[in-house]
């Protein structure tokens, strides 16, 4: 079994504040997590997806108040919205006798109900906790390692399974469980077909500028209804909308978002792509690389820090800055598949209208040096080590 880390993330926020929303993707191994904090304390499992569990809710009250002693874990909170204020009572009644933190865990396979239900009703009692696929520190960041993750993505069933086929075949049915079962309940009823329709046109644009017009064409509707797609793909956290860095820049920026299909693996099955063959020879594999990588950096920065990424009318690019505030300035990170990486026209003059604190690029190779007086060379688990710790 891979160790998640961020079991220890779960308890300091169950220390902290009475209701932890931990919040990722479907099969991600929430439940997993969930039930590993469970053996760590008198704790109350409840499957809000099966019938039987979500009729021991019809009285809530007297159930918590039966297991007030305990952690309470509900597992797909979504399926059971109007429990959101009964949780509230709970938590102000409990607060009044003294007993101020850890008493409900809940988990939600996507950010759009959690957030949209309980951002009012449980707020100042509600510490969020993300949960995204596996990232190459949790996997000790071999170069096989590295390979395997990228191709296959990180979510554990796929990433572990016997070969490539059989990933390739969960990642299929994965897929299609979201088109057809998730989306519905999350969303307006979109066709799965349009969606998937979607999805794969994002992913050939993976790490491209969202055209909204473009896209609308092609699948014959509104720019407001890609839009509402696209937002909807977010919400699930499937899809990444990196938008541009503007502060303090007198310059003719881009002003659309980029986006990436969150999960490379994910990415691979929409494209068809099975083996590392396959993604050699594909022409997504540089974009692919780019996205892999900023998944793998975000997954072990602190929320506090802002991702975005630059470009200007004029050419000047990066793939991703980091803003840590104030005090740290940000830093700049360009992304490169290519053993031997050069400072290149775009990210120079790029250089000179931020002046970042920090200019890295992250290559594919594992040495770390400095490229120049103002860049330093990096790979990915460096990259990383560097970078969780802030």
């Amino acid at each position: 079994m891979i160790d998640r880390k961020i079991k220890q993330n779960i308890e300091k926020a169950l220390n902290r504040q009475a209701v932890v929303a931990l919040i990722g993707p479907r099969q991600v191994g929430k439940t997993t997590l969930a039930l590993e904090v469970a053996k760590m304390r008198p704790s109350l499992y409840l499957d809000l997806e099966s019938s039987k569990d979500r009729a021991k809710l019809s009285t809530p009250d007297l159930l918590f108040a039966e297991h007030r002693d305990k952690l309470i874990i509900l597992d797909e909170i979504h399926r059971l919205p109007e429990i959101f204020p009964e949780l509230r009572g709970i938590v102000d009644e409990q607060r009044r006798e003294g007993n101020r933190t850890g008493q409900f865990l809940i988990l939600g396979s996507a950010a759009i109900e959690l957030l949209n239900q309980s951002s009012e009703t449980l707020a100042g009692r509600i510490e969020y906790v993300n949960m995204g696929p596996l990232n190459l520190c949790e996997l000790e960041g071999s170069k096989k390692n590295l390979n395997a993750l990228w191709l296959r993505g990180g979510f554990p069933d796929s990433f572990l399974a016997a070969d490539n086929e059989d990933s390739f075949s969960l990642r299929e049915s994965f897929i299609q469980t979201y088109l057809e079962r998730d989306v519905p309940m999350f969303g307006p009823r979109i066709p799965s077909e349009t969606l998937r329709r979607l999805w794969t046109m994002l992913a050939h644009n993976q790490a491209g500028l969202l055209n909204a017009s473009k896209l609308a064409s092609n699948l014959s509707v509104s720019p407001p209804t890609i839009t509402s797609y696209v937002d909807l793909l977010v919400d699930l956290l499937l899809v990444r909308r990196l938008t541009p860095y503007y502060k303090n820049v007198g310059k003719r920026l881009v002003k659309s978002p980029k986006t990436y299909v969150r999960d490379s693996g994910l990415l691979h099955a929409l494209l068809n792509i099975e083996t590392m063959d396959d993604l050699f020879g594909h022409p997504v594999v540089g974009s692919s690389w780019e996205g892999f990588v900023i998944e793998n950096i975000l997954a072990v920065i602190p929320n506090r820090i802002q991702a975005y990424f630059y470009r200007t009318q004029a050419g000047a690019e990066i793939d991703l800055i980091l803003d840590f505030g104030v005090q740290k300035g940000i830093w700049a990170i360009e992304i490169k598949r290519v053993l031997s990486p050069k400072v290149e026209k775009g990210l120079r003059m790029a250089l000179g209208d931020l002046k970042p604190t920090e200019a890295f690029i992250v290559y594919s190779g594992d040495d770390d040096y400095p490229i120049n007086e103002n860049v330093t060379v990096v790979g990915l688990v460096s990259m990383m080590e560097e970078l969780k710790n802030m």
